[in-house]
């Protein structure tokens, strides 16, 4: 079974849509937890919320994302559906269930994955149904009909249906929708075109640069890549931009130390929810542990551990580094590098 992931739509979405006046206002104090990587702290907070206020829904909206983010979509998905059910007029809500929907279905067998993927399907139309002008939804939508075989509600037909609503919104977010659709088809003259096009007409945003880079990546074309990342991450950026351009390094292998430099300037900036600290200072350790720097690498670990306890990848890169058997207690102490 296909996967469906929603980050790339929704992140390149934020970078091209959200204005600066938005991105400045101070979230609630339980996204703020998010927006800062301090999964358990909201996690606890949440709940205790929830017991207080049981038909609070944005705080069982907000808890299912706090569970999306560790992997626990089991308790992700009951916070999520008790948001719908609490408020099923809202689209972000039915947007947030899709996308915990599709997180399970990614990790489940071929029959299972099938159901869930019908049932991500569903919540996506409904999210539009209920605000077309939703454009992380529509962005969402059109990637689960590039991504999901016909037999659970994908296709080709039905992207480019969504790719012209989007354009009609926000051209530059139509030009990557369609240049996600060309890729698929395998018509890479087509894909790089939109790419650039939506760079143009975006005006050079950062994120339209980031998508070009990891197309190709994708395509084996390295000089080009790094040319990309250089745009993507010189002059004014969305700050998670860097946190995606130190991964696109990390998984091509090339320029480890620019990584590096690259995460040090997320962790020293505002983080974003779709980009949680916990996950950079882990991604950090790994880079300083492959440089053969166990001790700092091991730092990072317990710094992503204290701020996500449950963050299994996390947890076995310190019991690695600790010479720690398997299932042995990792020692978390908090702090940063």
């Amino acid at each position: 079974m296909e996967s469906f992931s929603y980050k790339f739509s929704a992140f390149v979405l934020g970078v091209i849509v959200f204005s600066p006046v938005l991105a400045a206002a101070a979230p609630p104090p339980f996204a703020q937890l998010l927006t800062t990587g301090h999964v358990d702290e909201a996690i606890v907070s949440l709940q205790k919320q929830i017991t207080t206020s049981p038909n609070d829904a944005e705080s069982c909206n907000l808890l299912c994302r706090a569970h999306l983010a560790i992997g626990n979509s089991d308790a992700g998905i009951a916070a999520c559906q008790k948001a719908v059910a609490l408020d099923p007029k809202n689209s972000q809500y039915h947007l947030w269930l899709g996308r915990i929907y599709g997180q399970k279905a990614e990790h489940s067998r071929f029959f299972t994955a099938a159901g869930l993927a019908k049932k991500v399907h569903k919540e996506f139309e409904t999210a539009v149904e209920l605000d077309p002008s939703n454009l992380e939804a529509r962005a969402d939508l059109a990637e689960f009909y590039i991504e999901a075989p016909g037999i659970v509600g994908g296709g080709k037909d039905k992207a480019e249906i969504q790719a012209r609503e989007i354009g009609s919104l926000n051209p530059s977010q139509g030009h990557l929708i369609r240049a996600q659709l060309a890729e698929k088809k395998n018509d890479l003259a087509t894909a790089e075109r939109e790419y650039r096009d939506a760079i143009q007409t975006s005006g050079g945003l950062a994120g339209t640069w980031l998508a070009l880079a990891q197309f190709y990546y994708r395509r084996g074309r390295m000089d080009q890549m790094r040319d990309a990342l250089q745009r993507a991450t010189s002059g004014p950026l969305n700050q998670a931009i860097l946190m995606r351009a130190a991964e696109v390094l990390v998984h091509s292998k090339r320029d480890l130390p620019t990584a590096i430099e690259l995460l040090r300037r997320y962790l020293a900036g505002d983080t974003v929810e779709d980009d949680p600290a916990f996950k950079a200072h882990y991604l950090l350790g790994t880079l300083l542990e492959e440089r053969g720097d166990r001790t700092a690498a091991a730092e990072q670990y317990r710094t992503a551990l204290s701020l996500a306890a449950d963050f299994t990848p996390a947890q076995d890169a310190l019991r690695r580094v600790s010479h720690l058997p398997a299932g042995d207690k990792v020692a978390v102490v908090s702090g940063t590098e």
